[in-house]
C-alpha cells in the first residue's frame, strides 16, 4: 500500500508538471519553472519536418487528453488498487479473527479433553492397581485351597488304601474282644 501511495503521489506531481506544460489553463500548480520553461523552448525550436505522406504539421491542442489524459487514468487505477487493497485487507483481517476465535475455542475444547482423558486415564490405573492386589490375595486364597484339597485327598486316598485293613483288623478285634468277654463269663 506505500509503494502505492507513493506511486498515486508521484503520478499526481509528474501529471501536475506535464499539465502545466501541455495545458496551462487546466493545470493545478502555479506558473512553471524557468528551467521547464527553457527545456520547452529548446524542444520547440526546431521542428522535423514532416513526410510527404502526412498532412501539415500541427501543434495539438489543449483539448486532446494525451500524456496527462493517461496519467489521470494511470492515478484512478492505482486509486482502484488502493481501494481493493483496503477491502482485501479488511477481509483478511475478519478471517484472521475468525481463525483466531476457532482456534482459541478449539484450544479449549483440546484442554477440555485432554483432562477428562487425563482423569480416566488416572481411574483407570487405580482400578488397575486394585485388581491387581485382589488378584494376588485371590492366588494366595487359591493357593490356601489347593493345598486343604490335596491334603483332604491324602487323607481319604489313604483311608480309602486302607480300608479292607482296617476292616478286617477290626474285625479281628470283634471277635477278640468277644472272646475275651467269653472267657470272662466262663467259656473256654
Amino acid at each position: 500500500m506505500a509503494a502505492n501511495v507513493a506511486a498515486k503521489k508521484l503520478l499526481e506531481l509528474a501529471k501536475d508538471r506535464l499539465a502545466q506544460f501541455y495545458t496551462p489553463k487546466l493545470a493545478k500548480g502555479g506558473a512553471a519553472s524557468l528551467a521547464d520553461v527553457t527545456l520547452h523552448a529548446a524542444s520547440m525550436a526546431a521542428p522535423q519536418p514532416p513526410p510527404e505522406t502526412w498532412g501539415a504539421y500541427k501543434k495539438k491542442t489543449e483539448e486532446s487528453g494525451g500524456v496527462v489524459m493517461m496519467l489521470t487514468i494511470m492515478i484512478k487505477d492505482v486509486d482502484k488498487e488502493l481501494t481493493q487493497s483496503k477491502v482485501e485487507e479488511n477481509e483478511a483481517q475478519k478471517e484472521y479473527e475468525t481463525l483466531i476465535g476457532d482456534s482459541a475455542m478449539k484450544r479449549r475444547q483440546d484442554s477440555k479433553s485432554l483432562g477428562d482423558k487425563e482423569s480416566a486415564k488416572a481411574d483407570l490405573e487405580e482400578s488397575l492397581q486394585r485388581m491387581a492386589k485382589e488378584e494376588k490375595s485371590t492366588r494366595f486364597e487359591v493357593v490356601a485351597k489347593a493345598e486343604t484339597l490335596r491334603d483332604l485327598h491324602m487323607e481319604c486316598d489313604w483311608l480309602l488304601g486302607n480300608f479292607q485293613v482296617r476292616k478286617e483288623a477290626r474285625a479281628g478285634e470283634i471277635d477278640a474282644l468277644k472272646n475275651a468277654k467269653a472267657v470272662l463269663s466262663g467259656a473256654e
